[in-house]
């Protein structure tokens, strides 16, 4: 298999954890990827220009995130799979990878905007993805009982709120949610995660 991806995004870290958790990372080849360069063959296999994007053995491409993670994840062979059968407790996982998955659109859009020229910055959209940012973190904070065991759900909020370390660190995210910085402290602790800790810069 072969995974277009960039060290950055808290979505390709969220492939890369489940092929390491489900014992696949050995199988995958891994080609860095700037989607922003019009060099980049991304475009050609997605439609869409983003990353991750895995070309499986046989040839099917397969995009976005939460589809590549579920894919590899029927491929493992080490560990419980991180996507729970049909029921209360699939749909659960399901909703905590959402949460997450949206925290992450909202901190990076928020990042990018910050990018931009003052002149042409927008102050109601970056204020907009930041209020989604803080939502997210409170809801996660009244409901981290719910976060059990290793899911998918509880992977993607790990990689999620590490993400807002990377990028967000001023946002002070732990003040707000003391009950799930613990957890995160226990969660984070995993091979996994410490194999796909991103550069900062």
């Amino acid at each position: 298999m072969k995974l277009f991806y960039s060290q950055t995004s808290p979505f390709v870290r969220k492939a890369l954890m489940v092929a390491h958790e489900r014992g696949l990372a050995s199988r995958i080849d891994l080609s860095p990827t700037d989607v922003w360069s019009p060099e980049t063959v991304v475009p050609t296999l997605n439609p869409l220009g983003k990353i991750p994007t895995l070309v499986t053995d046989d040839g099917l491409t397969l995009f976005d995130s939460p589809v590549v993670a579920e894919y590899l994840d029927s491929l493992g062979t080490v560990g419980q799979p991180l996507f729970p059968a049909a029921g209360p407790a699939r749909w659960l996982a399901l909703r905590q990878q959402a949460i997450a998955d949206g925290m992450c659109d909202a901190a990076i859009l928020r990042r990018m905007e910050g990018l931009r020229p003052e002149n042409l910055r927008s102050a109601s959209w970056t204020d907009r993805q930041r209020q989604a940012m803080t939502r997210a973190v409170d809801l996660l904070e009244t409901e981290v009982d719910q976060l059990q065991g290793l899911t998918i759900g509880t992977l993607s909020v790990v990689i999620a709120l590490a993400y807002l370390d990377l990028r967000w660190e001023c946002d002070h995210w732990r003040q707000r949610a003391p009950k799930l910085a613990t957890w995160f402290t226990q969660a984070s602790d995993r091979e996994s995660f410490r194999l796909t800790v991103p550069p900062r810069g």
